[in-house]
């Protein structure tokens, strides 16, 4: 890692350095910083308990339990300066433990986790905010085999963990290494740096495009509950309605089975997202560039322009930025739910059209909203 000499047009390196001279320690220091910013593994997750011991017939604790957006199970193992050899293994452990967990088990989780940090909060409260106000009831968490993740931190990693990582994507499983490093100008100026090693991240997006097809497929031949199924047909008559139009977003896209679906926008970082509930459906523009003061500055280069907005749109929005979350999305909501079969070619003729309306809308914001990118 280098810094930049503007005076001489130079580089001077910034010294490497071990976390052990700086006394920092693998539970008290590297694991605290995750739990504080999960954000730094380059997604949203919501941390649901560290050292976690909850294991009937055995005293083993992970280090740190998440949820991602999908609702799946994200188990974390850090170590410092070396990952040792048995790290896979031990995660692996963890995660066929926690296969067993059923919804109202991670909420209990959960919740304990919030009492020991004098956090009022209750627990499936927090839980539907983080996915996005969905009602907690209506939340499907750790469902379905192999739905569960790994993902290993380590300052080092052994060629033993390396090679049985690779080995394991190659079947299917889930599972991320993420190198950390330290570096330090002074005794103040001390920079953490955090990379995703495997897969690499260019060759993780080329292999989620090339494979999509695919995961649905195997998905849909997978065991799924009478929701999952009416939401995997809905999604196709939205898909297919939406095809018929002049509408570019979703062309060719492949439908999924759960509450949302969703592409990308041309803004990097925001996206064009249908979703469908128990008792209503919407359809959004969702930012989350991963930076939270990025996305506010997204979201209020648009709110500035909210009542030209809406009159372009022809109805009121939902304009949602709360403090406690990352992401923020502008939103328009339908009535009609899942089980409201008799409904759904209404449904989806409502949602499709109010999709394509608030695209057109957004256009014009486009090259502002980039701009802010480039300034960020």
């Amino acid at each position: 890692m280098y810094k930049i000499d503007k005076n001489k047009n130079n580089l001077i390196e910034i010294e490497k350095k071990n976390f052990s001279d700086f006394g920092f320690r693998e539970r008290d220091h590297l694991q605290e910083w995750l739990v504080k910013n999960p954000q730094s593994l380059g997604e949203d997750l919501l941390v649901i308990q560290k050292e976690f011991s909850g294991f009937t017939d055995t005293n083993e604790r992970l280090d740190i339990l998440a949820l991602d957006k999908s609702g799946c199970l994200v188990v974390i193992e850090n170590k410092l300066d070396d990952s040792g050899k048995d790290v896979t293994w031990q995660a692996l452990k963890y995660v066929s433990y926690c296969s067993t967990l059923k919804k109202e088990d991670i909420r209990e989780i959960y919740q304990k986790y919030l009492n020991t940090l004098n956090d009022n909060s209750i627990a499936s409260e927090k839980l539907s905010e983080f996915f996005e106000d969905s009602d907690y009831d209506e939340l499907e968490l750790n469902v379905g085999n192999n739905s569960q993740r790994v993902i290993l931190v380590a300052a080092n990693f052994r060629k033993e963990v390396t090679s049985t990582v690779l080995w394991l994507i190659n079947f299917e499983i889930k599972i991320k290494c993420f190198k950390v490093s330290l570096h330090a100008q002074s005794e103040d100026l001390i920079i953490f740096d955090i990379n995703q090693i495997i897969p690499t991240k260019e060759v993780e997006d080329y292999m989620i495009s090339m494979a999509d097809k695919v995961q649905v497929e195997n998905q849909t031949k997978k065991s799924m509950t009478p929701r999952r199924k009416q939401q995997t047909d809905f999604w196709a008559k939205v898909m297919e309605a939406i095809n018929k139009t002049d509408c570019s977003l979703f062309k060719n896209r492949i439908g999924a089975a759960g509450h949302w679906i969703g592409t990308p926008s041309q803004i990097k970082g925001a996206s064009f997202n249908f979703a469908i509930y128990k008792s209503a459906c919407r359809v959004e523009f969702y930012i989350d560039t991963l930076d939270k003061e990025l996305n506010t500055k997204i979201f209020n280069i648009l709110n500035q322009e909210k009542e030209i907005i809406e009159e372009s749109f022809g109805n009121k929005l939902k304009w949602d930025n709360k403090e406690t979350a990352r992401y923020a999305a502008i939103r328009y909501d339908m009535i009609g739910g899942i089980y409201q079969t008799e409904l759904w070619e209404e449904m989806v003729s409502n949602m499709v059209n109010a999709m394509i309306k608030l695209e057109r809308t957004l256009q014009p914001y486009y090259k502002t909203v980039s701009n802010q990118r480039l300034v960020n």
